[in-house]
Parts: C-alpha cells; structure tokens; sequence
C-alpha cells in the first residue's frame, strides 16, 4: 500500500509540476527577467564608475534555457519529490485519523498543513528574492537560516497534532484544535523573533518586481500543494471505493 501511495503521489506531483510551470513561465519569469536587466544595469554603471568588480567567468547556461528547460526541469523534480513525500505523509496521517475521516478530507488537510508548515510560515520570515537581490557572499548563511526555520515550523506542526490527541479527550474537538494552533503560531513566532532578520534588497531595486516575484513565488506553491490534495485525495478516494467493492 505505502508503494502505491507513493507512485500515485509521484504522478500527481508530476501534474502539479505541470500547471506549476505553466503559471511560472507566465507570471514568474517576465519578473526575473526584470531582475536579471537589473543586475546587468548595476554591474554596468560599477564599471563605468571605475569600480572594482568580480570577474565572472563564461555562462554556462544560457538564460534563455534556463527560462524553458531549465525551469521544467527543476519545477518537475520538486513537484514529483514533494508529491512522493505527499504519499509516504498521507499513508503515515491516515493511519491515526479517525474512521470518519475520507481519504479526500485527509489528503486535503495535509496539504493544507503542508503549504502553512513547509512554505508559508518560514517564507515570511525569509520572503522568497529575485536574482539581484541579496549577497552572494551570504548565500550560505540565508539558505542555512531558512533550512533552520522550515525545520522549527514543521517540528512544531508535528508536535501541535501529537499534542493533539493528548487534549482531545479532556477539551474537546474545538477547544483542543484552537490549543495547539495557538502552540504552533508561538513556537513559530518566538523562532521568527529570535532568527536574525535579512534585508539585502538593493535600494534601487524596484519594488513592484519584488512584490510580483514573490508573489509569483505564493501562487506556484500554492497552485502545488491544492493541486496534490484535490488530485491526490480524489484518485485515493476513488481507489479505496474500487477496494470496497472488490472486498
């Protein structure tokens, strides 16, 4: 069963992969060629004003590839991985939900906790940026403080739904989900106030461009993690009804 949980997630993810693109290539990409003229128009005024600068070396890709195959190539990956983690998450919840819950209903949620857990709650923290934008000297310390709050976030997601089943019996259903939600937005909070902020935008750097990135950045999470619980939820839905007539 966890195999085939895990195909079918892999293949979902593959279709969410497919729609992300799309809407990437759309909205996304015009931004990040904003950005990259951007770059280009900064690099130049340093040289003209006789400024020192690093001496890159030949390209490797070409931005027009990266555009296309480049982008397909990396949206594709990460759907199908997150839609195989999706399907190995999925046969870990159902196990421990109730009966009445459906498989539609469990997919859906997790996907719901998935988007706040994995992608909402530390993007706003660490904001997704646009080429141009931020230190190259400091990628390591940004990509590591990001990887720290994604880990906070998740822990505390999962320790909220352990936390969970311990309160249901004494408070109730309500009660018990209103508990651990102000648990989860504590713990993340106290991490989003203890984690050193960054702010390495340029100050010339248009703020409309930013804004789009990142919103462009939301919608192909978003567009993901829906496309995972509907289409995931409505295919194991209609597999454990096939599974019932069989029986």
């Amino acid at each position: 069963m966890v195999r085939s949980l895990l195909v079918r997630g892999m293949l979902v993810g593959v279709a969410a992969g497919l729609l992300t693109f799309v809407f990437l290539k759309i909205y996304g990409e015009p931004q990040v060629d904003i950005a990259v003229a951007f770059e280009a128009q900064m690099e130049a005024a340093a040289a003209a004003a006789g400024a020192s600068s690093v001496e890159e070396g030949p390209e490797l890709v070409s931005r027009q590839v990266q555009a296309s195959l480049g982008l397909f190539t990396a949206v594709m990956v990460y759907s199908a991985a997150f839609g195989g983690l999706f399907g190995l998450a999925y046969a870990f919840a159902y196990r421990r939900m109730p009966g009445a819950v459906t498989p539609q209903g469990v997919s859906l949620l997790l996907a719901a906790v998935g988007f706040v857990a994995v992608y909402l709650v530390p993007n706003l923290k660490y904001p997704a940026n646009p080429p141009s934008v931020g230190n190259p000297e400091t990628i390591g310390i940004r990509t590591a403080l990001y990887f720290t709050m994604i880990a906070i976030s998740i822990a505390a997601m999962i320790g909220a739904f352990s936390l969970k089943r311990l309160l249901v019996r004494r408070l109730g259903d309500w009660n018990s989900t209103l508990t651990v939600a102000a648990y989860y937005i504590v713990i993340v909070a106290t991490a989003g106030l203890l984690l050193p902020p960054i702010n390495e935008v340029p100050e010339l750097f248009p703020a409309v461009v930013l804004w789009k990135f990142r919103v462009a950045s939301i919608g192909a999470q978003l567009i993901m993690w829906t496309t995972l619980g509907l289409l995931f939820g409505a295919l194991t839905q209609r597999a454990a009804a096939n599974d019932g007539l069989r029986a």
